[in-house]
């Protein structure tokens, strides 16, 4: 070859490339255009088929006669000696070839092969199973016996060797020789399914002693819970009820009673208990249930305590069945509890269980053990409960808590009447409370109630008072002035009430309490010197009821003394503080009704009821006139509004026509104003008009637009309503066209600094005009 041959042949693209790959390295495609035409996997996979090259397939041969068939085993022998040669270990070559010698009908040859392959690998199980075949196949059935006692004394742990023996037996109706190799492979103490098969050969056979005493040596050899249930089901099934229930005692004494025990146990009493429900001992099974969950604790008897609530359910009284569920859930809260022993409704789910059952148990006439067992599971769950205190020290965490204690002590007191008991948890529910962060005044209003029931006044005066001590709080002095008052103790109920004004001197509440104590007292003086007390402190909580109760008290003694002066002097020194509108319309409503003293029983000779003051309505026409003009001059538009309203109301119900269209003519319009904004801007915004400030705004133009409204009222046509009503309607029917001229001259006037710049958009042009 040239030069150039072999230069183009050695550094061709494709030798390059398969050079590369040989050496490990890629070969870097310098055009990732895709190709000109595109190859789908569906023409890939139909090439790879069409190339596919057929498989080779050995000839098939003929064999004519004698010779050529000595040949063709001669042939094929050697074959099989080369392979086994090369590789001895594999059994596989040593099974085909001991198939093939067994195929051409030649036994003795194949037995030759067979055991010759068992000197290699004696254990093989799966050659074991072959040999014995070919044997059965030649029906040479005591050559097969003779394998299948070799395979089973050399390796007795296979069952699978044993399952044939025993099944060849059978087959043959060796039943005596079968039960002779059961007996030999129970001595190895098989599996389960041994045993099992053996019992069952028994069972096939009607030998229902031999099977029971096979039971009785299978629970010597593995003493289980599941093994002793099937012997006792076994004695059932045949009728044989003693020797089942012998079964099950035997069981149970073989467990023993302790905790582990019973609970290693519990599916032999469940079983047990089952067979006496089946043959209707009720009394039976329920002893045996009741001894296995007494013995076994809640949170490992949750199968048995349900097969037990479901026995109670079909064969049980009420109060069994009631036990039955009171147990299930006691297990379900244990459970809970343990999972957040701090869940403190679960606590109280708990114990109104526990509370539940000894109610009931003491209604049904349980003696006395059962009742205080009862008690006793009841102290210890309130005894669990509390033990948990919060983490946290804030309230929030702790009322639920708290309520633990007082649940637990209203429960020592009223159930078990163990006084001496009901106080000393009330002392360690307040020794366990952080006095000093908060506290809690339904504990100690609780514990001074528990003394006074005990007839210890003493002691419970004591217990507010530490408490009040401690940590002051509106509860306690309202709950120890409570329990003072129904003592009726009057001079320590005034001590209290200065003690909580002391505490809190802005509390409204307090001072009208107490002076509405003195009140009741018939002590007027004093109450009039604790309201007026009151009205003085710089600072309270609800001023407005402070003094709507001062007026009420002097309203009420003012019908009994007929005399308004007292009121009238609150509502002039109220309306100098606050001048609030709902004062001046109180004022006026008190003016404008009649005085009259509180209703009482009367005598049934009286024959008249007393009139007390009448109303002065033209002086409360004067405070509502005063108020609106106190409002005006203040600028307030929106309060003159509720002025007037209540007026008009007052008006309807005690004037006449014309004083309701006078206080109608004062009712304002709204109408649409402009203002200008500091960017230049104009915003649109609602106004409340008012008549009379137009009046003494632009008098001219107001006397203008009344006689034109006067005018027009000639014709009819003028609507009814106050004197700009007609003027705001035209305004409404020109606000498009006369909007862009108010802006217009709203923005001429900018420059003059005595313009408002707040105008409306229609009323203000015609003022101008």
């Amino acid at each position: 070859m040239s030069s150039d041959s072999i230069r183009a042949t050695f550094f061709s693209p494709s030798w390059l490339a398969d050079k590369a790959m040989q050496d490990g390295r890629t070969a870097k495609v310098k055009n990732r255009a895709a190709a000109a035409i595109q190859v789908t996997a569906e023409q890939l996979l139909r090439d790879a088929q069409e190339r596919q090259e057929a498989q080779f397939r050995a000839p098939r041969q003929r064999v004519e006669d004698f010779e050529e068939l000595h040949e063709y085993r001669g042939r094929k022998r050697k074959e099989f000696e080369e392979r086994i040669r090369r590789t001895p270990g594999n059994l596989k070559e040593w099974t085909s070839y001991a198939s093939w010698e067994a195929s051409q009908g030649e036994h003795d040859r194949s037995r030759s092969v067979y055991e010759r392959a068992l000197e290699v690998d004696a254990r093989a199980s799966k050659l074991w199973l072959s040999y014995v075949e070919m044997e059965l196949k030649a029906r040479n059935v005591q050559h097969a016996r003779n394998l299948l006692d070799r395979a089973v004394t050399l390796l007795p742990r296979i069952d699978l060797f044993w399952y044939k023996y025993v099944y060849l037996e059978e087959l043959l109706e060796n039943i005596p020789g079968a039960r002779q190799v059961f007996e030999r492979w129970m001595a190895w103490e098989p599996e389960d399914k041994a045993w099992s098969g053996y019992i069952k050969m028994e069972e096939r056979y009607q030998e229902l002693e031999r099977a029971s005493e096979i039971y009785k040596r299978w629970v010597a050899v593995r003493p289980e819970p599941r093994i002793w249930v099937k012997w006792a089901k076994f004695e059932e099934e045949r009728g044989m009820i003693d020797r089942a229930r012998d079964v099950y005692e035997t069981a149970l004494r073989f467990f023993g009673d302790e905790e582990e025990e019973v609970d290693k146990g519990q599916a032999v009493f469940a079983a047990f208990a089952k067979m006496e429900t089946k043959i209707k001992e009720y009394e039976r099974a329920r002893v045996i249930y009741k001894f296995a969950l007494s013995r076994l604790p809640r949170s490992k008897s949750v199968n048995l305590y349900a097969a037990y609530t479901k026995f109670e359910k079909q064969h049980g009284t009420r109060t069994t069945v009631e036990v039955t569920v009171w147990n299930k859930r006691r297990i379900q809260y244990e459970e809970e509890v343990a999972n957040d022993p701090f869940n403190y409704d679960t606590w109280f789910d708990f114990a109104r269980l526990e509370e539940d059952a000894y109610r009931t148990l003491r209604d049904d006439g349980e003696d006395e053990e059962q009742l205080d067992k009862a008690i006793d599971r009841v102290r210890e769950v309130y005894e669990r409960a509390v033990a948990k205190v919060p983490m946290a020290k804030e309230k929030r965490a702790w009322r639920r808590y708290i309520f633990l204690w007082l649940f637990y002590a209203v429960f020592e007191e009223v159930e078990t009447k163990d006084w001496a008991r009901a106080r000393d948890i009330y002392k360690a529910a307040i020794s366990v409370v952080p006095h000093k962060q908060f506290t809690f005044a339904k504990l100690w209003l609780q514990y001074s109630r528990f003394e006074i029931r005990r007839l210890d006044v003493a002691t419970a005066r004591k217990v507010l008072g530490t408490g009040i001590g401690m940590s002051p709080k509106e509860k306690l002095f309202k709950g120890y002035i409570e329990l003072e008052l129904e003592l009726k103790e009057f001079d320590r109920v005034r001590t209290l009430y200065q003690k909580y004004i002391e505490h809190d001197s802005s509390n409204s509440t307090a001072w009208i309490a107490f002076a509405s104590l003195e009140a009741a007292l018939q002590d007027i003086p004093r109450a009039r010197a604790i309201y007026e007390l009151g009205i003085s402190q710089q600072t309270l909580s609800m001023p407005e009821l402070l003094w709507k109760s001062y007026i009420d008290f002097e309203v009420t003694e003012g019908g009994y003394e007929r005399d308004r002066s007292k009121v009238r002097s609150l509502y002039e020194r109220l309306v100098e503080r606050t001048g609030h509108v709902k004062v001046w319309i109180s004022w006026a409503l008190f003016e404008g009704s009649a005085l009259k003293p509180p209703a009482e029983e009367e005598a049934e000779d009286q024959a008249e009821e007393d009139e007390g003051l009448p109303a002065d309505l033209e002086k409360a026409r004067e405070v509502f006139e005063r108020g609106y003009k106190e409002l005006k001059n203040r600028g307030l538009k929106e309060e003159r509004v509720v002025l007037l309203e209540g007026w008009k109301k007052f008006e309807e119900e005690n004037g006449t026509e014309d004083d309701v269209a006078r206080v109608q003519a004062r009712m304002p319009q709204v109408t649409k104003r402009w203002k200008k904004l500091d960017t230049g801007d104009m915003e649109e915004y609602w106004d409340i008009l008012f008549a009379d400030d137009e009046r003494e705004a632009n008098p001219a133009t107001f006397k203008f637009i009344q006689n034109a409204l006067a005018w027009r009222s000639k014709d009819g046509t003028t609507k009814s309503g106050g004197m700009l009503a007609e003027l705001l309607a035209e305004d409404d029917d020109d606000e498009s066209d006369s909007a862009d001229e108010g802006v217009a001259k709203k923005q001429d006037d900018d420059d003059d600094p005595d313009d408002d710049d707040e105008k409306s958009s229609n009323e203000g042009d015609r003022m101008d005009d």
